[in-house]
């Protein structure tokens, strides 16, 4: 077990309040809500969920998470309460699995959203999903996907995706996971975790129900709204990039758009090329924008 945080540590997520506003009423976005103090992984944690029959929409937070991983295997670990650290479990229904490639994107752009709305910083979006602040990293996303067991007789299994999110929120320099991270207490945010929480919860909600409306609005294909704010808070496009492609591949280039499946569009000398997989570098910003 992780050691006790002690005394001095922030004070924990308000589990009532979080359910009152995201859980209970009528119309409420999420079907459950749990804190848990100490997990391996939420997003571990919520596909062995899934396979046990928890509903569309239910959310898993932990005050400390040991064995975070992010995007290409990186791991994102960091104190006990000084991040927001939850999951999102959604089984998509009659949502076409062409349209799973823009959930990462989609998701980037909600949490973008809320630390706009609740955080006190100008986020912007670096492709696919990384969240920056002044360039620099402020919060990891993971998305995944399983098969589960669906209902009935038949032995039918169904898709189930996890979302997961790691923000940083009273880290120090001293404790960031990366180099090239900063955290809302850094980029003189609020450390107000509560508020936090409720906020991307709430743009999560949002943009994943925009989100599966593409499947009756759009046939199938991202709407072209979905596309126009993505872009707008993407700081790529326009950026010239350094493009590390799997195998080792790297070329460099122009971000130019991204497409109908969630792809950067890159111009290189050698033609457009575009990219479904691999790590961007912004070599030089667009338009003053600096994106890390």
């Amino acid at each position: 077990m992780h050691a006790d945080p002690g005394t001095d540590s922030p004070r924990p997520l308000d589990a009532d309040a979080l359910r009152r506003a995201l859980v209970e009423g009528p119309d409420a976005p999420y079907t459950s809500l749990e804190i848990v103090e100490e997990i391996g992984s939420t997003n571990a944690e919520s596909i062995r969920r899934a396979a046990l029959g928890a509903t569309d929409r239910s959310v898993l937070l932990a005050e400390y998470q040991a064995s975070g991983r992010g995007r290409l295997g990186r791991t994102w670990t960091a104190p006990p309460r000084t991040q927001v650290v939850v999951t999102v479990l959604l089984r998509p229904g009659a949502v076409s699995p062409t349209l799973f490639g823009w959930l990462p994107l989609v998701t980037g752009l909600a949490i973008r959203d809320g630390l706009v709305a609740a955080g006190g910083v100008d986020a912007t979006l670096k492709w696919p999903n990384d969240v920056l602040v002044d360039g620099r990293k402020i919060a990891g996303i993971l998305s995944e996907m399983t098969t589960v067991p669906g209902d009935g007789d038949f032995e039918l299994r169904l898709p189930a995706l996890v979302v997961g999110v790691g923000i940083n929120v009273s880290l120090t320099q001293e404790q960031l996971p990366i180099p090239h991270a900063t955290s809302l207490a850094l980029a003189g945010g609020t450390t107000d975790r509560d508020a936090v929480a409720l906020a991307v919860l709430e743009a999560l909600a949002r943009r994943h129900a925009q989100w599966r409306r593409c499947e009756r609005g759009s046939g199938s294909s991202v709407s072209d709204e979905l596309m126009t704010e993505y872009s707008e808070a993407c700081s790529t496009l326009g950026a010239e990039v350094r493009v590390e492609l799997p195998g080792g591949i790297v070329r460099t280039g122009r971000a130019d758009h991204v497409d109908r499946e969630g792809r950067l569009v890159v111009v290189t000398p050698d033609g457009e090329l575009s990219v479904a997989a691999g790590d961007v570098t912004h070599v030089r910003p667009a338009g003053g924008r600096w994106g890390g």
